[in-house]
């Protein structure tokens, strides 16, 4: 997550710095504004989002741990699925707002 990101932000940079060319074809992958959807940009934003959903959703079960529960063989099975089923559900749930909600 934080190499991608990092990577995509010095790439924004990058485009804004080198004029408006450069800042168009940056559009060009990661917005609709051309009128044709590019793949790629949603692949990105997807999986970022994926990546900082599973993040998030194993931090809360780890402090759930660290609270003392949740180590048995059974419990701890189940928060790991949850923290698979709770990434997927808020990604999809994210990018329907985004795309659909507004």
């Amino acid at each position: 997550m934080a190499t991608v990101g990092t990577l995509l932000v010095v790439w924004w940079l990058a485009a804004l710095a080198g004029g408006p060319a450069s800042y168009d074809a940056f559009l060009d992958v990661f917005t609709y504004a051309s009128g044709k959807l590019n793949a790629l940009g949603y692949v990105f934003g997807i999986g970022l989002t994926l990546a900082f959903f599973q993040h998030m959703a194993s931090g809360i079960r780890h402090f759930v741990l660290d609270a003392g529960a949740g180590y048995e063989l059974k419990s701890n099975r189940i928060w790991a699925q949850s923290t698979l089923v709770a990434s997927v559900a808020l990604t999809a749930a994210y990018w329907a707002y985004l795309l659909v909600g507004k």
